[in-house]
């Protein structure tokens, strides 16, 4: 139980301090709901107007109870204040409107329910004005004919309740607007304001805290079991059932859920439920309310799967499902090698320590970080797939040391080009291809998850997967929609599958530059690999149809990683052509033309000293980090001869 122990604790030191942005935690006794229909009376609950809520501004705070607050099968219980038109209105059954099958043979139920509900609670020890308000005016029965008389329910010819719009001719009313499209009208849900006075600053019921506060006391009161709460181990009233609405609005699933009595959840163990853990009432809401409001605010979600790291002081925390531009914005122009003595990873290291330091000034070093995923197979259960418990400074190292480890130059787009280690859903991508399920994503996330906050080492079947692909240049830029889609899309593959193949061989020291000393046969048939496709694609580049060319560099790719000393033959000669038309070229295509030579001789040169050249056994992953580095190598360069080009573009302009 220590996950809700550290939630509970969360929402005691939060609830008032939020952080700058953060919505407020959710009271006790509370829920949300998507509202449609407002409804505002005066003090002594005359009906004063009714509107039509849009989507935007439906979601209304309500008070609940445990049975409300997760209200499910044929005959759901109603909540005390704000809800349906067939719990809040007396002649709904009057006006043709049909109330959930399992009070078909008493319609009269619901409301009456509703009624005496409100009724207790107006003449507690918590009475409020606006309660009384409310009280008064769902007893004269006019809820239906009032918002019907305002036009905000249509009728049909008939007099009873239009159950759908069917004139296109005409428009349909705004009720129809913000329903859903499988729902009738009268199941809209209903809020109140009480204008006591003119321009009433507090008329809003959600954002009455006298209100609010008076409902927590009265329910708090009406609690019937008491017992050792496992939590805090103190005598308190116990939680019958547990919060819903984890992740999402409309979520169902729970963690903690024992209605199944006549199953086998926990019979022939227990005789009842409450043997099996008692939780306290106020802990279990407090506990389910933060971990609501956490992943609101700075959780991952995917499908049903979610993921949220926190302080229990709620200072803000780097999210580990995040890459580092996301989340510490450091991207490629921040991150340079500054001089010959100071190269593109030490200065990342540098930079990536003082952002991580950044979060370390606000988090106690022995503060405790807690790291919980959550899923559900089935709509109505939630477990908690990975949770970790760390202290402040030990998670901030283990996410340094995992952006350090992985770290390379990531390209994701033209304006998303950064250095560091890739999102583990971007990982799942890149291993399995754009079309992976859901299933199968979410088992990779989490399979990530104890790399970063654990250290463990990538699973070596995703490094081998993404370099494969990456591998595989043509196939990859085939599937995309277009030419310049898949290039892209390949470039993001590419720098990922570096990054994983770097940091799962952290023995061997990869660097992000370019390393001229290392003479390991795949890290000089990457650099190769990456030279002819320099000088095919110069060449190429001259033309508009050449810019959607393959180079040959690239079309063979796999079969160069599958049999490079074969390949590399074919390749060499496919360069001759090119050459030539660079040869014939301007001064600047001869000029880059002898630098691409040279650098090939060298690299040749280096080749030919091992032993292994002749090998025609398949590359490692480690070519592409040559290629990688050599083709990041040569980007400078390539920025300065534009910049050349635009000089003399100007200068002829002048002349």
């Amino acid at each position: 139980m220590s996950w809700i122990q550290k939630l509970y604790e969360t929402y005691e030191q939060c609830a008032g301090h939020e952080p700058e942005g953060f919505e407020p935690l959710m009271p006790i006794c509370h829920s949300t709901q998507q509202a449609q229909i407002e409804i505002v009376l005066d003090g002594s609950g005359g009906f004063k107007r009714a509107s039509v809520i849009e989507k935007t501004q439906g979601t209304t705070l309500i008070p609940c109870t445990e049975l409300s607050a997760t209200k499910s099968g044929i005959k759901p219980v109603n909540h005390p204040l704000c809800d349906k038109l067939q719990y809040v209105a007396k002649d709904f059954v009057a006006f043709g409107g049909e109330v959930t099958s399992g009070f078909a043979k008493a319609p009269e139920v619901p409301h009456q329910d509703y009624l005496v509900g409100l009724r207790a609670w107006a003449v507690s020890e918590w009475p409020h004005p606006k309660l009384t308000a409310i009280l008064h005016y769902v007893e004269k029965g006019s809820v239906v004919r009032d918002l019907v008389t305002v036009g905000i329910l249509p009728l049909g010819e008939d007099g009873k309740l239009l159950k759908s719009w069917s004139d296109e001719a005409n428009p349909a009313p705004a009720i129809f607007k913000v329903i859903q499209n499988t729902q009738a009208p009268e199941y809209a849900f209903v809020r109140w304001r009480v204008e006591s006075a003119p321009d009433d600053p507090l008329s809003a019921t959600w954002q009455d805290q006298a209100l609010i506060d008076s409902w927590i006391a009265y329910y708090q009161h009406t609690q019937a079991l008491f017992g050792i709460c496992m939590v805090t181990g103190q005598e308190s009233a116990l939680a019958i059932q547990h919060p819903a609405k984890l992740r999402h609005a409309g979520d169902k699933a729970k963690l903690i859920s024992a209605n199944d009595d006549s199953g086998y959840t926990f019979r022939g163990k227990f005789i009842e439920a409450k043997e099996v853990i008692s939780v306290g009432f106020d802990v279990t809401q407090k506990a389910h309310n933060a971990l609501r409001w956490l992943l609101a605010h700075q959780g991952y979600r995917k499908g049903d799967q979610a993921i949220v790291s926190w302080a229990i002081s709620g200072v803000l925390l780097p999210n580990p499902i995040k890459n580092i531009f996301e989340q510490f914005e450091l991207d490629s122009s921040d991150i340079k090698a500054t001089t010959s003595s100071v190269g593109t990873d030490q200065n990342f290291a540098l930079r990536l320590k003082k952002a991580v330091a950044g979060y370390g000034t606000k988090l106690d070093p022995k503060e405790d970080v807690v790291v919980i995923g959550l899923d559900s197979a089935t709509p109505g259960r939630m477990a908690i797939s990975f949770y970790r418990e760390l202290k402040g400074s030990d998670f901030l190292k283990r996410l340094e040391a995992w952006h350090a480890r992985y770290a390379w130059h990531q390209n994701y787009g033209k304006d998303t080009r950064f250095i560091g280690a890739p999102a583990p859903p971007d990982i799942a991508e890149a291993a399995y291809g754009r079309r992976l399920d859901e299933k199968l994503q979410k088992a990779t996330v989490e399979r990530l998850l104890p790399c970063i906050v654990d250290g463990w080492d990538v699973p070596l079947d995703l490094v081998r997967s993404t370099v494969r692909r990456a591998s595989n240049r043509v196939g990859v830029i085939g599937q995309a929609e277009n030419h310049d889609l898949g290039r892209f899309y390949w470039e993001k593959l590419l720098g990922i599958a570096c990054a994983l193949f770097k940091g799962y061989h952290q023995e061997r020291n990869y660097q992000m530059d370019l390393e001229t000393e290392r003479n390991s046969r795949d890290y000089l048939y990457g650099r190769l690999l990456a030279i002819a496709d320099s000088v095919e694609g110069y060449a190429l580049s001259t033309s508009d149809e050449g810019k959607k060319r393959e180079t040959t560099a690239g079309r063979l790719m796999q079969r160069f990683a599958d049999r490079p000393f074969s390949t590399w033959r074919t390749i060499e000669l496919a360069l001759k052509p090119y050459e030539a038309r660079m040869q014939a070229g301007s001064d600047r295509s001869v000029g880059l033309l002898v630098k691409r030579r040279k650098l090939l001789d060298e690299v040749m040169c280096q080749l030919n000293d091992l032993p292994e050249r002749t090998s025609d056994a398949p590359l490692s992953g480690e070519f592409l980090l040559g290629y990688h580095a050599q083709r990041k190598d040569f980007w400078p360069a390539a920025d300065a001869e534009k910049q050349a080009a635009s000089a003399d573009s100007q200068a002829e302009t002048t002349d």
